[in-house]
């Protein structure tokens, strides 16, 4: 986030889809930045850390290696677990709601919605058409794509599952990510069903909503 330039001694709220390391490692090392560096100790706003049933044990996990008091914040710092299928208040105006998806016993999927715009993120998930449900007429549906055709699991997607889930969810733009490195010599779809499609990378920054 610092390399990209972003406000992350700021950052108002981080959402946990689930616990499989490459969707949470990041949380204990981002905390342990935010207890000491020097630009976040005059920080007086609250962050929340939202995530499945489970979060908090998963925090004092990582605590307990070293006794780190993670959630030991200059700034108030709250963990709050939310159910599959709640929606919520994520900020002023800015609702959320959450949906299970066949990954894992507490992987969730998220929509975001405001004013302006709505975003899905499916975090890890197998084919479901529920998903495409939960996420329809979303201005943006950023969604995994571990595989490009063939998949050993069926707890990932490929480029089939995104069209099939595509139908239902009739977003206005489609980003794929989670991709698996049998991606690097694939080209990009430029659509899905007529959808604009296009490959996540790093850094990429998104407006969602009005001209998005």
């Amino acid at each position: 986030m610092a390399q990209e330039g972003c406000d992350w001694a700021n950052l108002d709220a981080i959402w946990i889809s689930h616990f499989h390391l490459d969707h949470c490692g990041g949380l204990a090392p981002f905390l342990f930045g935010t207890k000491y560096a020097p630009t976040t100790q005059s920080r007086t706003k609250p962050m929340r850390i939202y995530g499945p049933p489970g979060l908090r044990a998963l925090i004092a996990a990582f605590d307990s290696a070293y006794d780190y008091g993670l959630l030991e914040q200059p700034f108030p710092t709250e963990v709050i677990e939310i159910e599959p299928g709640k929606q919520f208040g994520l900020f002023e105006r800015v609702t959320a709601k959450t949906f299970s998806t066949p990954h894992t016993d507490e992987s969730c999927a998220i929509r975001i919605t405001d004013a302006s715009g709505s975003l899905a993120f499916s975090a890890d998930t197998g084919y479901s058409t529920n998903l495409g449900v939960f996420a329809r007429d979303v201005d943006v549906l950023l969604i995994e794509c571990s595989f490009v055709a063939d998949k050993p699991v069926t707890i990932h997607l490929n480029l089939g599952d995104i069209a099939q889930i595509a139908r239902f969810a009739k977003p206005k733009k489609i980003i794929l990510t989670h991709l698996y490195p049998e991606w690097d010599d694939q080209i990009a779809p430029e659509e899905i069903g007529g959808i604009e499609t296009v490959l996540a990378f790093d850094g990429m920054k998104l407006k969602i909503g009005q001209d998005s």
